[in-house]
């Protein structure tokens, strides 16, 4: 079992930086693929990124690439999500979440919208941008 606990989410302006942190805790050896998810009100929840291992194999949604930056220090157990320029569209809950068993570099990439494919869940930071 992995424990995953976010935080960091908080209310910015357009155009401001933030960054969400999640904490992983338990069984996290075979959680070798990591992903942030992000829900807004009335809208379906979406892939952000995803990362593999120690920083590699780095997926991204069109609508944050060249803003958001995902990683991971596997010593602390901690995934990170690094948010700049944010935008008003960018205001959602956003979620961490783990495999259960490894998978591929490639796996992990080719699943950065597949909620499916991740096991466990945190109950997600909150993050508000207003204009």
């Amino acid at each position: 079992q992995v424990k995953l606990v976010e935080s960091g989410g908080d209310s910015v302006q357009t155009g401001g930086s933030l960054r969400v942190s999640c904490l992983a805790s338990g069984s996290t050896y075979s959680s070798n693929c990591m992903a942030w998810f992000r829900q807004a009100p009335g809208k379906k929840r979406e892939g952000v990124a995803t990362i593999y291992n120690s920083n590699m194999f780095p997926f991204y949604a069109d609508s944050v690439k060249g803003r958001f930056t995902i990683s991971r220090d596997i010593a602390k157990n901690t995934l990170y999500l690094e948010m700049n320029n944010l935008k008003p569209e960018d205001s959602a809950m956003y979620y961490c979440a783990a495999v259960e068993r490894p998978i591929s570099g490639g796996a992990c990439q080719r699943n950065g919208n597949n909620q499916g494919a991740f096991r466990y869940w945190g109950q997600g930071t909150q993050v508000t941008v207003s204009s």
